[in-house]
């Protein structure tokens, strides 16, 4: 049957077998009997659509005329309408997951002018089975010819006609053009560590190749849109890895060649000025680029020698992240009001600790984004710099200068500063400058790797830090985590949740306000995974006169915690508790993610 035969203006009965491609007079016919449109609504849609004529899908052609369900007066569009569909014809609906097709092997099943051709497009191969997407549920005729070619079983899946259109140029323009990167240069074997001292002088294809340049573009664009935070791109045996860390967790997205990932490698390299002839000690760069909205977006680039070739990182940052107020980074309202009374301090030193990836370079920002006002000098020194912000002064670290964080901070000294932000505490001479700023007058802000806030006293001490410097610099600590929040689009009640064990965990701190666990689902939105984004805990320590008198004396965590949730702090699994009676997250994410407290 030839695939623009349709049998057009055929008045098929209810549930009736149909064959051919949709056509906009059936589709309203259908959602009338659906009991979906009214039949004064399925009149006045065929009237508008009669009076125009247009190449469009129909679902689409429907779906602009702008119709509303009759039962709900929700409104259709294409995606709604296709789910409709997708029921009418007896098939799965599915949103396509991009991280979940193995975008290297679908120009295996069919040539790209047959997808387009048959409005199909294969989403998941199997060993005896392929899952083909397609608009078109009713025109099957091309089915059993597939299923000879590749000696597997077809499974038709419903998609909407956009995805449809979207992820087949998307899908066949990549594969194409990681082919003609490969095609371009010379095959690079496998390479191993004893070879790895070469790979300077091998041949290697050119960064600047036309087929290079559109893979990198395509990746770019590609973990904006699927708000990833990090883009690995790892070099393996034989075949290299990019993958994208999404919510704090690694998907992998697409395999290629060696030769090309090491083109894509010198390619941003290139862009990020960065030695793309050096490839055997670990470099850093930078890159400034523009999401899909137009908004500039900053990555940070690392590279690092490994087995079988150069591995890269590139870092993405939030354009939004040095704007966000304290109830977008997840504090409460009792730690938020006490951070803002710390922060607006004449001087101090006030700490951030946690593991790398907990937030804190966010939390950082944020806040000096605030309080970076004209009449004030802020100063920052950074290894590296990790986003460019007009309102500081900001100062890359470089060894190779002897311009380390002490040296750095001694010459910020002289620059009239009023704010100075550290980058990291990593010795005794640098914590001393820090706290000399803040004895003379500077509110001095600074990370430690710390697992709790209260650990950061005893880490000072650990390094050499007096004990009365401490207590005459240090106005707090702020501790934190992020965790995975529940996908607001399918979480559900959990009914058999532990209530209990949270509630006596809260109750000692009055939490107010209803309790409501919530448990993970999975639906298209959140990939199935029933998470989708991430918030803060915070366990902020202030150093009261109580607190001093125990510094003073020898350190003992137990008690110094003790006292620091009688000045008020809650800690980080307290956090997480109130985050999960509030239905934000789940319990098992906060003991993940949380240090056990002991009092």
């Amino acid at each position: 049957m030839n695939a623009k035969t349709a049998t057009a203006h055929a008045k098929p009965a209810p549930n009736a077998p149909f064959k051919g491609r949709l056509e906009w007079r059936a589709l309203v016919d259908w959602l009338r009997e659906d009991g979906v449109m009214t039949p004064g609504d399925a009149q006045r849609t065929s009237q508008r659509l009669a009076a125009g004529d247009s190449a469009q899908h129909p679902l689409v052609r429907l779906a602009n005329v702008g119709i509303h369900h009759a039962a709900t007066g929700k409104p259709l569009d294409v995606e709604a309408l296709t789910e409709w569909l997708a029921r009418r014809a007896g098939k799965e609906y599915l949103r396509i997951d991009p991280l979940k097709v193995n975008v290297g092997r679908v120009a295996d099943i069919m040539s790209i002018s047959y997808a387009e051709r048959r409005r199909a497009l294969p989403v998941q191969i199997g060993t005896h089975e392929v899952t083909v997407a397609t608009c078109e549920p009713f025109d099957t005729d091309w089915v059993a010819e597939i299923e000879s070619h590749t000696r597997k079983t077809l499974k038709i899946v419903v998609v909407s006609p956009n995805e449809l259109q979207r992820y087949t140029t998307e899908f066949y323009t990549l594969a194409k053009s990681v082919r003609a990167a490969q095609k371009s240069g010379e095959m690079a074997g496998p390479a191993n560590f004893e070879q790895l001292v070469e790979l300077g002088k091998s041949k290697q294809l050119d960064a600047n190749d036309a087929g290079v340049v559109q893979v990198v573009d395509w990746l770019w664009q590609y973990a904006f849109d699927q708000r990833a935070s990090d883009i690995h791109l790892e070099p393996r045996r034989e075949m290299g890895a990019i993958r994208f860390r999404i919510d704090g967790v690694m998907h992998t997205v697409y395999q290629l060649p060696l030769s090309v990932m090491a083109a894509m490698v010198s390619r941003v390299k290139l862009l990020g000025r960065m030695d793309v002839v050096e490839k055997r000690r670990p470099l850093d760069g930078r890159i400034k680029t523009r999401n899909p909205t137009g908004e500039e977006v900053e990555m940070r680039l690392s590279t690092l020698p490994t087995a079988f070739g150069e591995k890269l990182v590139m870092r993405i940052f939030d354009p939004e992240s040095t704007v966000k107020s304290l109830d977008a980074l997840g504090f409460g309202a009792h730690d938020a009001q006490r951070w803002e009374q710390l922060v607006t301090q004449p001087h101090g030193v006030i700490l951030v600790t946690g593991p790398t990836g907990s937030g804190k370079t966010t939390t950082l920002y944020s806040t000096l984004k605030r309080l970076a006002t004209d009449e004030v000098n802020v100063c920052t020194i950074e290894d590296p710099i990790e986003m460019i912000e007009p309102a500081f002064n900001q100062t890359q670290v470089q060894p190779q200068l002897e311009l380390g964080f002490a040296n750095g901070l001694r010459a910020l000294m002289r620059q009239d500063p009023d704010i100075i932000m550290v980058g990291e505490v990593r010795d005794l001479e640098t914590a001393e400058m820090a706290i000399q700023a803040a004895l003379t007058g500077h509110l001095v802000f600074t990370t430690l790797h710390t697992n709790d806030a209260t650990s950061a006293i005893t880490r000072l001490q650990d390094l050499g830090v007096p004990s009365y410097l401490i207590n005459a610099t240090v106005l707090g600590v702020l501790a934190q985590r992020l965790v995975r929040t529940l996908c607001p689009h399918c979480k559900q009640p959990d009914e058999h949740f532990p209530r209990e064990t949270v509630a006596e965990a809260i109750r000692p701190w009055r939490m107010t306000g209803g309790f409501r666990p919530y448990r993970p689902v999975g639906c298209i939105e959140c990939r199935m995974t029933g998470f989708r984004g991430r918030a803060g805990l915070y366990e902020l320590l202030t150093v009261t006169e109580a607190q001093k008198a125990l510094i003073t004396q020898a350190p003992n965590l137990s008690q110094m915690r003790h006292q620091a949730t009688q000045d008020g702090m809650r800690p980080l699994r307290l956090a997480g508790a109130m985050k999960v009676a509030e239905g934000l997250t789940t319990l098992d994410e906060i003991l993940r993610a949380t240090p056990a407290w002991e009092a």
